[in-house]
């Protein structure tokens, strides 16, 4: 039998947000991706942003993240939001948008939408210096922090 607190986890999220919450097919490391940034929080999540473009366009999102369930439906509206758009609309995601689209992220962890937008920026920012510098790809791996 559900507990009365299970069915007030239930009755208390959008859909949207119960949809990232737990959805897992964006949810993977990427080999040799054209953009990649790497964020941890004060509360100790982390969340990794991946990239896989055409052209301008970035054409896959894939996340990994290691916290709580905030933070992985943060990292999954930043993966949705973001694929299909040109890099330079990507900058455009903030964290705002993140907790508007999820309707009932909990206040008190707006600190995820910043944690994955961050990530996301960082990712746009390592793509931009491989645009300048391709060579860099071939070495690049996952940061240790």
């Amino acid at each position: 039998m559900m507990s009365e607190n299970t069915n007030d986890f239930w009755q208390s999220h959008s859909l949207k947000y119960l949809e990232m919450a737990f959805r897992t097919d964006r949810c993977e490391i990427l080999a040799a991706p054209d953009g990649y940034g790497k964020k941890t929080g004060d509360c100790g999540d982390t969340t990794e942003i991946f990239l896989k473009t055409r052209g301008e366009t970035i054409e896959t999102v894939a996340f990994h993240t290691t916290g709580c369930m905030n933070t992985t439906a943060c990292a999954n509206t930043v993966a949705f939001l973001a694929e299909g758009r040109t890099i330079a609309d990507a900058w455009e995601i903030a964290p705002e948008a993140i907790a508007e689209y999820l309707e009932t992220l909990p206040e008190d962890h707006f600190h995820c939408a910043e944690l994955a937008v961050g990530a996301l920026y960082l990712a746009l920012s390592n793509y931009n210096e491989l645009q300048r510098s391709p060579w860099k790809k071939a070495y690049q791996t996952r940061s240790k922090n």
